[in-house]
């Protein structure tokens, strides 16, 4: 029989490495684990211990997750995850064939555009064929490592991502769904649309749109600024320019903005999900990526991807 060694972390101690980076410091991550702040303090440093390596900064502050720590909170995250998925499988093969469900958490990552015209049909149908899964889910801007960061990170079981543009965080499984075009935006009825001032936010500028915009010269550089892709609507439908927007953040746009296809070489992104090799056999994940997969069939055979 395989005996542990010093160096073994025990769950209770991945849980406390969690709470301390999520609330910021010792004593609020024992208050959230019901524990004393020395018996946290103590599980940390038996920890740093084991590792070789210092978790956490100090400060009167509070603390927090030193590189080496980060990577450590992550892996400590998708361990207890799979901790938890352990049990859930054991206990349905326990249970007759043809009672086995998936339940319990889902934990989803998701961008705007996918949280608002994606997901809702994808969730309702999920809920109705496998009422014991309970989805969660967290709206994350598409920047840096974006949605998929959060599964990188243990905070996510899937996410929904664009494919195309930042390297895929190590050890990571992703899956294209749909591909989703992009098409020119502006004021109804306005003689010319390309000569507005551009209307811009920073998850459109990806590297599966930047050689396709440096071979336009109509497009100016962007004279506005906004935060997300409604309040770009919101500006163009107030006739504050023009803008280059991808079809899930066209979905109900409002009658005052016009669309118009850029062509048969207008730009386009791939949407997909992203998850690790050991969540994409759950029963809860495959079916979720079902659901995702039909809806994105449908999308992809619309005019609109």
């Amino acid at each position: 029989m395989a005996r542990t060694t010093d160096t073994d972390l025990a769950p209770h101690e991945l849980r406390v490495l969690v709470a301390v980076a999520e609330a910021g410091g010792f004593s609020a991550g024992a208050e959230a684990l019901g524990l004393t702040q020395s018996a946290v303090s103590h599980s940390v440093r038996g920890s740093e211990r084991k590792i070789g390596a210092v978790l956490f900064a100090r400060g009167r502050s509070g603390a927090r997750p030193t590189p080496a720590g980060e990577m450590a909170v992550a892996h400590a995250r998708r361990i207890l995850r799979l901790l938890d998925m352990l049990v859930d499988k054991a206990r349905g093969a326990a249970r007759s064939q043809a009672t086995q469900q998936p339940k319990g958490p889902l934990r989803i990552a998701a961008f705007r555009s996918t949280a608002l015209h994606l997901l809702p049909p994808v969730l309702q149908r999920l809920r109705a064929r496998h009422p014991g899964i309970e989805p969660q889910v967290r709206i994350v801007r598409e920047l840096g490592r974006g949605t998929a960061g959060e599964v990188a990170d243990g905070r996510s079981d899937l996410a929904i991502a664009t494919l195309d543009g930042a390297q895929l965080p190590a050890g990571l499984v992703a899956s294209e769904l749909f591909e989703e075009s992009y098409s020119l935006v502006h004021p109804v009825g306005h003689p010319t649309p390309r000569s507005l001032p551009l209307v811009d936010w920073a998850e459109n500028c990806g590297s599966y749109t930047r050689a396709w915009w440096g071979a336009q010269d109509w497009i100016p550089k962007a004279t506005i600024e906004a935060e997300d892709d409604g309040a770009v609507l919101s500006l163009v439908s107030r006739g504050h320019g023009m803008a280059i927007m991808p079809a899930l953040s066209l979905v109900e746009a409002p009658d005052s903005i016009e669309i118009t296809d850029l062509g048969p070489k207008r730009p386009t992104r791939r949407v997909g999900y992203v998850t690790t090799p050991e969540l994409a056999g759950s029963a809860a994940v495959r079916a979720l990526v079902r659901e995702l997969r039909a809806t994105g069939s449908t999308l992809s055979s619309g005019s609109s991807h």
